[in-house]
C-alpha cells in the first residue's frame, strides 16, 4: 500500500497544481523540509498547516514579466523607505499556524528581520511578512489565491494584495477581514503600511 496520497488540480489552462500527503507515514520538521525544497529547486514547493506538500511547475514567460515588475518597483520603494526588506517569489515563510508560503512578493519589517541569527536568515523565516502579494496566473485558481490571502491575514498579514490580471482585478486584503475589490485600477496604494508606495499597474495589465 503506498504511504503517499496524491491529488493533481487540473484546469482548463492544465496542471496547476499537485498534492502529496506524507503524514502520518512522514512528518518532515522545519529543517527537514527545507532541505527537501533545496534538493527540489526546479520546482516551487510549500506546505499546508496540515503538512500537505504543494508542488506548483514554474510560471509561463508571462506571468514571470509581470512578477519581476511588481517584484521590482516594490524592491526600489523598499530601498528608499529603508524601514523593511523586501522579498521575492522564491522566499519561503513559515507561518504561525505551520504552514509554509512562499508569496511572489513581500515585506517585512527591519526590526523583526533584526532578531534573527545569520544562520536562521539562510532558511525559511518563521514569521507572516507584514504585506504579501500574489500574482494570479492563467492556470491559478482563484479559490486558491483567495484561500492564501485569507491565511497570511490570520496569521498576522498586515496588509496583502491579490492581482488578477485576466481579470484586470485587485483584491484588497486588510488586517481587520475587510477586502475591497478594485476593478481595473491603475495603480494600488501601500497604505499606511508601505507609506508613500504606489504600484503602477499599467506594465501588469
Amino acid at each position: 500500500m503506498s504511504t503517499v496520497l496524491e491529488k493533481a488540480v487540473i484546469n482548463e489552462y492544465g496542471l496547476s497544481k499537485f498534492v502529496l500527503q506524507f503524514r502520518p507515514f512522514l512528518n518532515m520538521d522545519d529543517d527537514q523540509f527545507f532541505d527537501f525544497c533545496q534538493a527540489n529547486r526546479d520546482v516551487r514547493i510549500e506546505r499546508s498547516k496540515d503538512g500537505e506538500i504543494i508542488i506548483m511547475p514554474p510560471t509561463g514567460s508571462e506571468t514571470g514579466e509581470r512578477n519581476a515588475e511588481i517584484t521590482m518597483q516594490l524592491r526600489i520603494w523598499a530601498k528608499k523607505n529603508k524601514q523593511g526588506k523586501s522579498y521575492d517569489s522564491s522566499t519561503g515563510f513559515i507561518l504561525p499556524n505551520g504552514a509554509t508560503i512562499s508569496p511572489d512578493a513581500s515585506w517585512v519589517l527591519k526590526k523583526r528581520i533584526e532578531k534573527f541569527t545569520a544562520k536562521q536568515l539562510q532558511k525559511f523565516l518563521p514569521l507572516c511578512p507584514d504585506f504579501v502579494i500574489e500574482l494570479r496566473s492563467a492556470s491559478d485558481l482563484l479559490k486558491d489565491g483567495q484561500a492564501k490571502m485569507k491565511e497570511y491575514i490570520e496569521n498576522g498579514a498586515r496588509l496583502g494584495w491579490l492581482i488578477d490580471p485576466k481579470n484586470k482585478r485587485v483584491s484588497i486584503y486588510r488586517a481587520n477581514g475587510e477586502v475591497e475589490i478594485l476593478e481595473n485600477p491603475q495603480s494600488v496604494s501601500g497604505e499606511d503600511v508601505l507609506q508613500d508606495f504606489e504600484l503602477d499597474l499599467t506594465e501588469i495589465w
